[in-house]
């Protein structure tokens, strides 16, 4: 999602900043509780863009404690209104770019990600930037407690097949695998924005569960 450039909103983010973390960052690994205010299970979103599945979770499950990690700070402006105006003290948003995972969250810390409509970068020779590659994978694998999970949803038939090749490969254990969630029975779903848009028009949503 490229979105036109809106100077004004960083100075607006300055009024958020018991929610949005922005660079230079403190050393927030391990120290996630600290952050909450309280012990809770820490689950994750992976490009949280305008922030209505993060704040749509959140706000059903007020017991776990909530990240979404943003690289584009225009859109991460969206998310936090919608996590203020719904008054949810179990979410933190972070501006930072996802192929530094590592410096976010200790070893073991999270107990799930989640990953919604990716960029499938469908060239060939851009197949290591996808979020389901297994480089990434392995990043996942380290901040992942143990039996943690990852939830990935995608529009993209071909990235949802090589998503799947790529856990096969790493020997990760797949469940509810589904290639028409909304026709699936699946309950508790979720949209995001991208999700409402493309359902709308008919195009399939893909869905899988992984244990690492």
């Amino acid at each position: 999602m490229r979105l036109r450039k809106k100077p004004w909103i960083s100075q607006a983010l300055t009024e958020y900043t018991d929610i949005v973390y922005r660079p230079p960052l403190p050393d927030l690994r391990g120290r996630w509780r600290e952050v909450f205010g309280r012990a809770a299970p820490l689950h994750v979103e992976l490009g949280t863009g305008k922030g209505r599945f993060i704040a749509g979770m959140a706000e059903r499950e007020p017991a776990i404690n909530f990240v979404g990690v943003e690289a584009q700070q225009d859109v991460v402006y969206y998310a936090v209104k919608k996590v203020r105006e719904r008054q949810l003290g179990n979410v933190r948003l972070v501006v930072y770019d996802i192929n530094n995972l590592l410096e976010l969250f200790a070893p073991g810390e999270i107990d799930r990600l989640y990953i919604n409509f990716c960029d499938p970068w469908p060239k060939k020779r851009h197949a290591k930037r996808r979020l389901t590659h297994m480089n990434f994978l392995e990043k996942y694998r380290v901040v992942l407690a143990p039996g943690g999970q990852l939830f990935f949803k995608t529009d993209n038939e071909k990235l949802f097949e090589f998503s799947l090749n790529q856990f096969g490969a790493l020997g990760l254990k797949m469940g509810n695998i589904t290639f028409d969630l909304h026709n699936s029975g699946y309950e508790g779903n979720i949209m995001t924005e991208y999700e409402e848009k493309f359902s709308s028009q008919g195009m399939r949503i893909y869905r899988c569960e992984v244990t690492f």
